[in-house]
């Protein structure tokens, strides 16, 4: 067996040749697809799109209508303006999503930064006592460091400068966190009584919390890298809450194929969001846009008759 590392990968039994294939032309590249039995009724309308959305990236839109993968032959009736359907609404499904994760970030930051500041002090980030694992505490206070040393915010600089500690206080700090930093510091948290009295704010415990936060963490950077979320097959995935009483227990998805989509990440979204802001329409605007984009729907994970679960319904 022939083991060939290239580029930190690793490969069996593949040569590598090189790549010969050449550019083309935006006309070149609707011709391309034309002649892949794609229909296109406007070229011009094709070429505008191809020109700022790349032929490339907009592969992960039509791979699923390929009917055969090695020739990339299209299934019959497989439209450009279907493709560039589902391509725009992954992108605003995107935006929906980075809206509420900013404000649930913003809601845990908030109540990291008060617990921790009233069980342990103004500077308890900076007590690795804390810590489950000390090595991981380290790691990520040096990350930490780094940020505070990249930050252009005035409260961080008048903070250094005024200040004799090593950092600024921890409701300070916590403003320039990113969120898969403020994960694994919660994560890593060794004292029960404030894992759970951050946890309890939003009706769950703490190991579901930590795994929560973790899953949105992925959700929030592929949103923020532009990456696609439709049809997507999520390796860490969020442990269920066993709180029968919660509205997302019963409509929370546990098939392990099932489970692997983004529908129960919608439903965590709306949890978090029913208690950080009651009042919000962020559920309505989520149903608008999947309403219009019924069609693509099952490639998330939905279940028939999804929005006849509780916690789809409009809160009184």
């Amino acid at each position: 067996m022939t083991i060939l590392k290239r580029g930190g990968y690793s490969f069996l039994g593949i040569m590598p040749k090189p790549f010969n294939k050449p550019p083309l032309t935006y006309a070149e590249q609707v011709e391309l697809l034309k002649s892949r039995g794609m229909e296109i009724e406007d070229n011009e309308e094709a070429i505008f799109y191809l020109s700022h959305i790349n032929y490339y990236r907009l592969t992960a839109y039509w791979l699923p209508f390929e009917s055969d993968h090695s020739t990339h032959q299209f299934k019959s009736n497989t439209n450009f303006k279907t493709v560039l359907k589902l391509y725009i609404f992954d992108r605003e499904l995107r935006l929906l999503l980075l809206d509420a994760i900013e404000r649930i970030e913003v809601s845990i930051r908030t109540q990291w930064a008060y617990h921790m500041a009233h069980h342990y002090g103004t500077h308890s980030h900076l007590n690795s006592d804390l810590a489950k694992d000390f090595k991981n505490w380290e790691e990520n206070l040096s990350y930490l460091r780094k940020e505070v040393e990249r930050s252009n915010e005035r409260f961080i600089k008048h903070s250094i400068e005024t200040y004799l500690e090593d950092l600024p206080a921890i409701w300070v700090v916590c403003e320039i966190m990113s969120f898969g930093l403020l994960s694994k510091w919660y994560d890593n948290l060794k004292p029960m009584p404030t894992r759970q009295a951050i946890s309890s704010t939003f009706k769950i415990n703490e190991q579901v919390l930590s795994s929560w936060l973790r899953h949105l963490t992925i959700i929030r950077n592929i949103c923020a890298h532009h990456s696609r979320l439709w049809n997507r097959e999520f390796t860490v995935t969020p442990t269920p809450t066993r709180t029968k009483k919660l509205s997302i227990s019963q409509a929370f998805i546990k098939n392990s194929e099932a489970g692997r989509k983004i529908y129960n990440s919608f439903l965590i979204i709306l949890h978090f969001m029913d208690i950080i802001s009651p009042n919000h329409s962020w559920r309505q605007r989520l149903k608008n846009l999947l309403y219009e984009n019924s069609e693509f729907l099952t490639d998330m994970g939905f279940p028939d008759r999804w929005d006849e679960q509780q916690i789809w319904l409009p809160r009184i």
